[in-house]
């Protein structure tokens, strides 16, 4: 009997607007034909969101980019179970502090950071936030006040855990090619241990 191989499990981080997410996307359409489980950062924070008031105005925010505001032990949770999951073949975690937590960078098998100048990134978020009805002027002062400190406090220096670090301004078809064939080549690599550990075994 062949043992259950391990899922392969590839974080994705990077700064607010980077386009982790997008990538992330990308590379879950690049390989349809192997059982993809998701984890998105954003479907944890705590329902009673965390404050923090600005280093430089002391205005408070509702504080999205500290670690704190991350439910990891429930994260954690979700990630053990698809990990033991015998149905899924590839797990991506993605957020901008996936790599910025240390028991969960424990499990990753390839880090990934998606790379993007500040002004691209603001642009970026001024739009997404605008098509959901935010005033412009709310989203500007937001991120000159809290969200890039945060930036540099957390997820940029996160990056040096990064396996690879990923261009978010440029077309991620090559990105992702170069990822989708690590991620198949791992796969076929641990299932040939199990294989040859199992059969060992019986001997």
């Amino acid at each position: 009997m062949i043992m259950h191989a391990k899922p392969i499990i590839v974080g994705i981080a990077g700064g607010s607007g980077s386009g982790k997410t997008t990538w992330c996307d990308r590379l879950a359409q690049s390989i349809p034909d192997l059982p993809i489980k998701i984890i998105h950062e954003d479907h944890y924070y705590f329902r009673t969101r965390m404050t923090s008031s600005a280093p430089y105005t002391d205005k408070v925010y509702e504080d999205f980019n500290h670690p704190d505001s991350i439910d990891f032990p429930k994260m954690m949770e979700d990630l053990l179970r698809a990990a033991n999951d015998a149905e899924t073949e590839v797990v991506l975690v993605e957020g901008i502090l996936v790599l910025a937590h240390p028991p969960l960078r424990e499990w990753l098998d390839l880090k990934l950071y998606v790379e993007c100048q500040a002004d691209e990134r603001i642009v970026r978020r001024i739009d997404r936030f605008m098509k959901k009805g935010f005033d412009y002027q709310d989203i500007v002062t937001e991120y000159v006040d809290i969200v890039r400190h945060r930036h540099d406090e957390f997820v940029e220096p996160s990056k040096w855990h990064a396996d690879l670090i990923l261009n978010g301004s440029g077309d991620p078809d090559k990105s992702v090619r170069v990822v989708q064939e690590w991620i198949k080549q791992a796969l076929r690599s641990r299932k040939s241990f199990e294989t040859v550990r199992d059969f060992n075994g019986k001997r």
